[in-house]
């Protein structure tokens, strides 16, 4: 039997999909068939692991004291103890590195007043780097019970008590397993990507990074959990929980369905300086509106406005002393 066979083997008691090196079905909690259990060799694999933002990539014998392509910092080959996590798809670059060079001088020059007004025509790059950062995308459906204080029916008190069971489906929950990428880089970049374009392999630009999972398998199912319970919570807050005020919401959630899919998304690292000082920047791998980055403030600006501000507090004391 194959290893993607392998992976879609289903739970003899639910059905649910089992993936290799489950012990337990996720969904029901029976054990697994011993074949399932036996991971391929090909599995386990060498990496360079950053020493800064903790990032991995596939170990080459050829690259020697890689840098990382998150944070530059200097990556050591490491053995991991659980099976490797890789992309089984890949999300198309639809930009191109010209194209991320264009957006960060224009997300540079729209960053208001209290940057500085030549931020966007000195600013130099110096660094740009197309990687493949990676997650997993989760499809679920469950039975959730739930419990909640919310003002309908409170009559003459604040709140009053709630609670309830709906089925949900859960359909395209991106869970970040990066490591080099922060939790708010990762949420800011996920609304700007189509997951219907996923492929078998990489369409990149040359020498484009692809990042491991940063988590391994013995503490993903924990996150993809907390991840199904995130949403379900966010769903009782906007529809289920009768009433226009909620507080104390709790829920449990029993799965009857659970898919996780591992996905490589295009993002592009970019590094620029301003006088003397170096910052970076991401842009989307598939949308130029998608920039986010560090850049910085004009000090003189903000004395000024501040120096303003205390000068029209001055002259407000002095008017009203006068009044007095």
């Amino acid at each position: 039997m194959t290893a993607s066979a392998l992976a879609l083997a289903p739970c003899r008691r639910c059905r649910s999909p089992l993936e290799l090196g489950d012990l337990l079905c996720a969904v029901c909690g029976i054990g697994t068939p011993s074949a399932l259990q036996n991971v391929p060799a090909e599995a386990r694999a060498t990496i360079l692991r950053c020493g800064g933002c903790g990032a991995a990539v596939s170990y080459s014998a050829e690259a020697q004291a890689a840098r990382c392509a998150f944070c530059t910092a200097e990556m050591k080959p490491e053995q991991p103890t659980d099976p490797l996590e890789k992309a089984e798809s890949f999300l198309p670059f639809v930009v191109d590195p010209q194209s991320a060079q264009g957006a960060l001088h224009r997300w540079l020059g729209s960053l208001g007043w209290f940057r500085p007004s030549d931020l966007a025509k000195t600013a130099s790059l110096v660094g740009l780097r197309p990687l493949y950062w990676t997650a997993w995308i989760v499809d679920a459906t469950a039975l959730v019970s739930w419990t909640a204080d919310s003002n309908a029916g409170s009559r003459n008190a604040d709140w009053a008590p709630h609670a309830g069971q709906t089925p949900m489906t859960f359909a395209g929950i991106l869970v970040p397993a990066t490591r080099g990428l922060s939790h708010a880089e990762c949420q800011s970049l996920t609304r700007y990507f189509d997951l219907a374009s996923a492929r078998p392999g990489p369409a990149a630009p040359a020498q484009t990074t692809t990042e491991c999972f940063g988590v391994q398998r013995s503490a993903a199912r924990a996150i993809v959990s907390d991840a199904v319970h995130a949403t379900a919570i966010e769903r009782l807050q906007r529809g289920h929980i009768p009433g226009s005020r909620t507080r104390n919401v709790k829920a449990s959630i029993v799965l009857s369905g659970l898919v996780t899919r591992r996905m490589a998304l295009p993002t592009y690292v970019l590094a620029y300086e301003y006088k003397g000082t170096v910052y970076r920047a991401l842009v989307h791998g598939q949308n130029v509106q998608g920039v986010f980055g560090k850049a910085p403030y004009d000090i003189g600006k903000i004395l000024l406005v501040v120096g303003g501000v205390i000068l029209a507090v001055v002259l407000l004391i002095v008017v009203l002393s006068a009044l007095g």
